[in-house]
C-alpha cells in the first residue's frame, strides 16, 4: 500500500481569489477569460468575489482555460511537503 504524505496549508487563499490571481498573472480580463471558457463574465466575477460557488464543473472548465490543474483552483494554498 502506498504511503501518502500530507499536504500543508501555505497561504490562506479562497478558490475565487486563486482564479483571480491566476487570471491576472496571465494578463487576462474577466471578459477575455469568459470568451475563452464559455462561462459568463458575471459568473466569473461572482466566483472571484465569493458570491458564486466555484464547483467542480466550473473548476475544470476554468482550469482548462487557465492552463492549470483543477486542484490549483479548488485547493489553493496547499503544498505537498516534498515540493517545499
Amino acid at each position: 500500500m502506498r504511503k501518502f504524505i500530507p499536504a500543508k496549508k501555505r497561504v490562506d487563499v479562497s478558490p475565487g481569489e486563486s482564479v483571480r490571481i491566476i487570471r491576472e498573472l496571465q494578463g487576462l480580463t474577466q471578459t477575455q477569460l469568459s470568451e475563452e471558457c464559455g462561462i459568463p463574465q458575471t459568473t466569473i466575477s461572482g466566483i472571484e468575489t465569493g458570491r458564486v460557488n466555484l464547483g467542480i464543473a466550473r473548476a475544470k472548465t476554468l482550469a482548462i482555460a487557465l492552463h492549470v490543474h483543477p486542484a490549483v483552483l479548488v485547493f489553493p494554498g496547499w503544498q505537498h511537503e516534498s515540493a517545499a
